[in-house]
């Protein structure tokens, strides 16, 4: 028999936890369940040192099982397991959590985010927190006046090296083709600084380190052969990210790259379906306007406001189905 929700969260990162805890306020009963990666992805970033409120710093995974005690703390149901599948053709909403257990929800917020494209090297596990990263901005300052490395050829990566040029002696941007996919604004950024290193044609073979943490990337010219290792401490992965989105293929709206396309009151086009800004096109239109405004506080400020407009309507909904 299937269990019946009256608020159902999908997700648990910050936008999760900020409609938990509006939803929850609200006297909304929500349960929340975690996913694959319980927290989201601010739980790889070693150290938060620009969200307000916290004044000596706090890393990563603390501040979200803050977040998470927050959510508790109001009544929030917070439970392990990952949505698999869903059906929402019929009312109540149907979700299965691990493939078995079918939930029945009135109302369902997809909060399910999004996860960095990697490369597929062992070395992004083995180093992930010791110098691999897919975010400059969160992580960029612990690699002040040393040598690092970024991958990728588009807007995030250009973005990712300009930033990373302010901090660093110097940047090596690893492009595996002869031209940038950036736009012309962003192109010319990157070729014009004297810091960054374009290496055209160029793959990353093997990210080497040690106990310490990375200390090297060994790359190779797809056209020539030739290979390099570059005296790197810090190896950021920049060809972007792919929206936690697959499992609503079929029930939901969709835009490019996996983005779910929502109205004005943030509902999707079935109706009792929400999405936080976390999935909301907004989070990349601002990334690219503000990239100088550090990213931990727009995942989580964004989320705040838009998730209060989420609970504002569900609540109006759940008010008028009783």
């Amino acid at each position: 028999m299937a269990n019946h929700i009256k608020c159902l969260i999908i997700g648990s990162g910050p936008a999760g936890y900020t409609a938990a805890i509006y939803a929850a306020r609200a006297g909304m009963n929500p349960v929340m369940y975690m996913g694959g990666q319980p927290g989201g992805q601010l739980t790889t970033t070693t150290e938060v040192d620009n969200f307000p409120g916290y004044p000596k710093g706090i890393d990563g995974p603390a501040m979200m099982q803050d977040l998470e005690n927050q959510a508790r703390r109001f009544g929030t149901d917070v439970r392990f397991g990952m949505a698999t599948k869903v059906d929402f053709s019929v009312s109540p909403k149907k979700v299965f959590i691990d493939d078995t257990q079918e939930i029945e929800a009135d109302t369902v917020i997809i909060a399910t985010g999004a996860s960095a494209k990697w490369l597929g090297l062992e070395g992004e596990k083995t180093f992930n927190g010791l110098g691999v990263s897919a975010c400059a901005v969160c992580d960029g300052f612990f690699y002040r006046n040393q040598e690092v490395a970024v991958v990728g050829g588009g807007d995030t990566a250009a973005e990712e090296a300009s930033y990373l040029a302010n901090l660093c002696t110097k940047v090596h941007l690893i492009v595996r083709r002869e031209e940038l996919r950036a736009s012309v604004i962003m192109q010319k950024r990157v070729l014009s600084n004297p810091k960054i290193e374009i290496h055209w044609n160029t793959e990353t073979e093997e990210i080497l380190g040690d106990t310490t943490g990375v200390n090297g990337a060994k790359v190779k010219n797809n056209k020539t052969g030739e290979v390099t290792v570059l005296p790197v401490t810090g190896f950021f992965v920049a060809i972007g990210h792919k929206p936690n989105t697959d499992i609503f293929k079929g029930f939901l709206t969709w835009m490019k790259q996996g983005i779910l396309k929502l109205k004005k009151d943030q509902a999707v086009p079935i109706f009792r379906v929400y999405s936080p800004v976390v999935m909301h096109r907004i989070t990349f239109i601002v990334r690219r306007l503000l990239l100088r405004v550090q990213v931990v506080w727009q995942l989580l400020m964004l989320s705040v406001g838009w998730q209060n407009r989420n609970y504002i309507s569900i609540v109006s909904f759940l008010l008028i189905a009783d």
